[in-house]
């Protein structure tokens, strides 16, 4: 129970990881991402490929730089595309390295895939006490990345980025820029994605271009939609109950009696997709709507900014009062009775 129960909160770690990275590409910079799967089977790799070579922390980490760099070339040559034809570009990009993955048979091993990848601390415990020591390491990933997200967003890089989705022409005639902006968030984005698909390979100790497909991108996508688009916070709870409930049913086949596990799994997907569905009817803003900044948060202890409105309200009532200039009315009925005199 103990093995399964760690096997499950690692494939939710996996899965909120994917989360948090289309959550800042999508719910943040406004950026549509359909290559989702693509950029995590790149972090996969690069993991599997390195590790024996370089140890695995040192792999983990040119996986998150290459799903970085991939991402950084990828959003310039399309940054300046439309929504819909960016989501189309990201599409494409998921279908070539799928089919990379599977026709470069000396580099990725093809359909037979890449074995016996290194574990991190695998050397340092026992194997009755390893699933722990894996569940550790997936939640101080977790954690790690949800914080330095969540420092992100609320940083001014952050709130540049709410401003260019809202409205990029508005944003880049205040002075930002915009490009470079997309850009990063981006590569960022990315980079997540890269730690994800080493998080996955980490778990499996094997990878093939079979695991890697567009139902990685959906889950994503209903993840952020259930949790909230822009909420980090309603992401963990969006991708933790979509993991969870993909995984809790299997037990159904055995349950039910009357399907099979073909059925089962698309019986799941069915009852997910139908979820979202309703939920964008009743809550388009997700469990936990993106919180909004007011001008007083960024100032908490600035009274005049609390008092701007009454200030504002007194400085009216003084310039009526003591101003020398004549006030609109008073100019209008001088006029009227000179004209009334001639």
């Amino acid at each position: 129970m103990i093995a399964y129960l760690s096997t499950l909160v690692v494939l939710v770690s996996i899965g909120v990881l994917v989360g948090l990275a289309l959550n800042f590409q999508w719910g943040v910079a406004g950026l549509v991402n359909f290559g989702v799967v693509g950029f995590v089977a790149l972090g996969a790799y690069a993991v599997a490929l390195l590790g024996p070579h370089v140890g695995w922390f040192a792999a983990m980490l040119c996986a998150a730089v290459i799903s970085a760099a991939v991402s950084t070339i990828l959003a310039f040559l399309s940054i300046r595309l439309a929504d819909d034809y960016l989501a189309i570009v990201t599409i494409g990009f998921g279908e070539v390295v799928g089919i990379l993955l599977l026709n470069e048979d000396w580099l990725t091993g093809g359909a037979l895939g890449i074995a016996n990848i290194p574990r991190p601390f695998v050397s340092l415990v026992s194997a009755a006490h390893y699933d722990a020591v894996l569940l550790g390491f997936a939640l101080a990933l977790v954690a790690l990345t949800f914080v330095t997200l969540e420092i992100l967003v609320r940083s001014p890089f952050g709130r540049a980025l709410r401003a260019v989705r809202e409205d990029p022409i508005v944003a880049g005639a205040l002075g930002k820029p915009v490009l470079r902006l997309r850009i990063g968030a981006f590569a960022v984005g990315g980079a997540v994605m890269g730690l994800a698909g080493a998080l996955h390979a980490f778990y499996l100790t094997y990878i093939d271009p079979g695991q890697f497909t567009s139902i990685t991108t959906a889950y994503a996508f209903m993840a952020v939609i259930l949790g909230g688009r822009g909420s980090n916070t309603g992401l963990l709870i969006g991708a933790g109950s979509i993991m969870t409930l993909l995984e809790a049913t299997r037990f159904l086949k055995d349950a039910l009696g009357v399907v099979d596990g073909a059925q089962l799994a698309a019986l799941r997907l069915g009852l997910v997709g139908i979820g979202i569905i309703l939920l964008l009817i009743l809550r388009p803003q997700g469990l936990f709507a993106e919180p909004r900044k007011r001008v007083r948060d960024f100032f908490p202890d600035d009274d005049v900014a609390a008092d701007r409105p009454a200030a504002a309200a007194l400085s009216a009532r003084a310039w009526d009062a003591d101003s020398p200039v004549p006030s609109f009315q008073h100019r209008e009925s001088e006029v009227s009775s000179r004209e009334s005199q001639v």
